[in-house]
């Protein structure tokens, strides 16, 4: 389902006479339907700039990142679009919204951008963050004006409103308590036995042997010259 092949990365850093840093070579990953990879290596390593890449976020300098049917690294903004709508789901570590819109339609989004009728998908968002313990009298407000556990829960019950083939998990059980992380663990397990390809950071050393079936360190994709 997701397939990273000789993937490198560098950056320009423009303000320092163009410069160009290289921070990513030779990457090459598969996850399977119905597995968890888990990327792990030191602070600084590559992680989110790898995970970025999968998203379609960062541009790969060179290359391939099969999703589904699309090579994120040389796909037009329309293709990446359409593929974060219907294949690719991503749950990151901070949530993002427009102001003002409450929190009920921010969960049910995924759902209505693909066509899902409102009565159906507002009540997969009512059941998701009933699950996730966000009290009912907060949904009808903007996520924006929640704790950071509230927060990512919305951003946890968002990622899963939609039942993507593939995703990318950024630390789904930072800031939750025991209860909440169970519960969150729980939908990661109930997402594999469904077939979905799982790629995620997990500092929880705990949860990610709950859920993940192996780890990748990014360390190995360091630059030759830093390696």
């Amino acid at each position: 389902m997701i397939t990273v092949e000789n993937v490198s990365k560098t950056f320009t850093l423009h303000n320092q006479a163009a410069a160009v840093i290289p921070v990513m070579e030779g990457a090459s990953l598969q996850v399977a339907p119905g597995e968890c990879v888990a990327l792990v290596g030191a602070s600084g390593a590559g992680k989110s700039t790898l995970m970025r890449m999968l998203y379609g976020n960062y541009l790969a300098a060179s290359g391939r990142i099969q999703i589904g049917d699309v090579d994120v690294a040389s796909a037009a903004p329309r293709e990446i679009l359409d593929l974060r709508r219907h294949v690719l789901g991503y749950v990151s570590q901070f949530l993002r919204v427009v102001p003002r819109v409450p929190t009920l339609e921010v969960v049910a989004e995924p759902l209505l951008v693909t066509g899902v009728a409102q009565d159906p998908a507002f009540d997969r968002a009512r059941g998701l963050l009933a699950r996730l313990n966000i009290p009912e009298r907060l949904w009808s407000l903007s996520p924006t004006t929640f704790s950071g556990g509230e927060q990512q829960r919305v951003n946890i019950a968002r990622g899963f409103a939609y039942d993507y083939p593939a995703l990318l998990l950024d630390e789904p059980t930072a800031s939750l308590d025991a209860t909440n992380r169970a519960i969150v663990l729980d939908m990661i397990h109930a997402a594999k036995a469904r077939g979905a390809a799982i790629v995620g950071i997990f500092h929880d050393d705990a949860a990610r042997a709950q859920v993940c079936d192996r780890e990748i360190d990014v360390a190995g994709f360091a630059p030759r010259d830093a390696a």
